[in-house]
């Protein structure tokens, strides 16, 4: 009995302000207590943009903050509702895209005029046998054609002005720009790899990630996987669906948990997990953060090694690596030989 409902941010009306009786207010579309605690959130019952619906368009309903997980990544104290992670790039990239759009139909209309005759003669002495549309000659060019002009006519062929050698720089500054207000590679917002090399690649894929695993764990983690996880625990519970003798008492026994998010691919593997053994080694970080890092559960990986060295010992398998001999028990001892 767990039903989940993703609501876009733009249903939760902000023109919606008022004061309310006993000191409360709404605030952004948020109603909150006379302490500032959030109270309920007054939802709009159709999507502002939805005009299929005409009779419900700007009816709001009041939903209890506890039915309601409210993600937002805030980045001034006292902030009520998030700002787009594109609100600083946003007007640029429309700028740019108007610049490509302008580009792309300069050239389209260049391409269009091939060849241009130029005559001292009046526009009267056109041959009429030629083509015309709308009182202009029009040749029909064809492969080897030869094509007689009238006396003191001569032909130019149309040599259009290129985007010239500023385009590629200019776009490439802007999408930096862009890359920059975002927090983006750059490599990885324009999938351009020309101008990244191994060292400049990972130092700005360390940065990456780092702003990701925050947002993964103080964001993502912390207000939606967390809320959700405790509110499925709980319904599971009442329905019956699990027996867990004492959950009033041990819930929080019960909802403890690690969010292990998805392991990152490594830049170099050899020379990262080189580095990794060796901090391990020196006692530096435990195995079971290195495999937290990874998105692996220790005990998990830990319980599939030993089943996979059962197996080995069961099945007379030996195969390489450090730490695993994987040799039958009833196997001679190896022998060297000068």
């Amino acid at each position: 009995p767990l039903q989940l409902q993703m609501i876009p941010s733009e249903m939760l009306p902000l023109t919606r302000n008022e004061p309310l009786p006993g000191g409360g207010a709404i605030r952004q579309g948020i109603e909150f207590d006379a302490i500032g605690h959030r109270v309920a959130y007054h939802f709009l019952r159709r999507h502002p943009g939805d005009v299929t619906d005409p009779g419900l368009a700007g009816e709001t309903v009041r939903i209890p903050a506890s039915e309601i997980v409210h993600v937002v990544d805030p980045v001034d104290a006292g902030q009520l509702r998030g700002v787009s992670r594109f609100a600083p790039a946003v007007a640029k990239l429309f700028l740019l895209d108007q610049y490509d759009d302008a580009e792309l139909d300069r050239k389209k209309v260049a391409a269009m005029h091939a060849l241009f005759i130029t005559t001292p003669a009046p526009a009267e002495a056109f041959d009429t046998a030629e083509s015309e549309e709308d009182g202009d000659r029009v040749l029909d060019l064809q492969p080897g054609s030869v094509t007689m002009l009238a006396p003191g006519e001569e032909i130019q062929t149309s040599a259009p002005a290129d985007v010239g050698q500023t385009y590629e720089p200019f776009q490439y500054r802007t999408l930096l720009q862009v890359s920059a207000a975002l927090g983006v590679p750059y490599a990885y917002l324009t999938n351009d790899m020309v101008r990244a090399n191994y060292s400049n690649s990972r130092l700005a894929l360390l940065e990456f990630r780092r702003r990701v695993e925050a947002y993964q764990h103080a964001v993502m983690v912390y207000q939606l996987c967390r809320p959700v996880w405790a509110r499925w625990m709980d319904s599971a519970v009442m329905a019956g669906a699990l027996n867990m003798p004492g959950y009033t008492r041990r819930r929080s026994a019960y909802l403890a948990c690690s969010w292990l998010p998805p392991k990152w691919d490594w830049v170099d593997p050899l020379k990262d997990a080189r580095a990794e053994i060796e901090q391990i080694e020196a006692g530096l970080k435990s195995r079971a953060q290195a495999l937290s890092e990874r998105g692996y559960d220790a005990e998990q990986v830990d319980a599939e090694i030993a089943a996979d060295r059962a197996r080995e010992r069961r099945l007379g398998l030996a195969f390489g690596g450090a730490g695993q001999t994987g040799a039958s028990p009833d196997a001679p001892p190896a022998t060297t030989e000068d």
